[in-house]
């Protein structure tokens, strides 16, 4: 086997039910799997065969165009509402924070924030 591992490009394209995977890094190194998940054991096996050792493995599965810009959207999306869902809880122990330093209970600052009182509790303690 080679001493120095090498990080490996699985570069998946869809085929019937399979993912026919290439390693450009590796040239001869094709396989394929039923599922995603189960690439890196495929090329790792692979490079056995061939007496390579491998360092990391990236999955790079091909998409056509449409649907990869449907993925970059959906983590786009999902990265847009982590930070509005962290300004949201930032705002909230804030909030609390401030009714509660003008001296109303915590069932007040319930009701007038929307959230249980075990809730107000919580972020008063965050």
């Amino acid at each position: 086997m080679s001493s120095q591992p090498v990080n490996a490009t699985a570069v998946c394209t869809r085929s019937g039910g399979w993912w026919a995977v290439e390693v450009p890094e590796i040239p001869g190194l094709f396989t394929q799997a039923r599922r995603l998940d189960q690439v890196e054991e495929q090329v790792r096996d692979a490079a056995e065969m061939l007496d390579v050792t491998i360092g990391t493995v990236t999955i790079d599965p091909q998409l056509d165009e449409t649907t990869r810009r449907m993925v970059e959207l959906l983590y786009t999306k999902r990265d847009e509402a982590r930070k509005a869902q962290d300004d949201a809880s930032k705002l909230a122990r804030s909030t609390v924070a401030t009714l509660r330093s003008e001296g109303l209970t915590v069932r007040d600052v319930a009701m007038v924030t929307g959230v249980s009182p075990q809730r107000v509790s919580a972020l008063q303690d965050a």
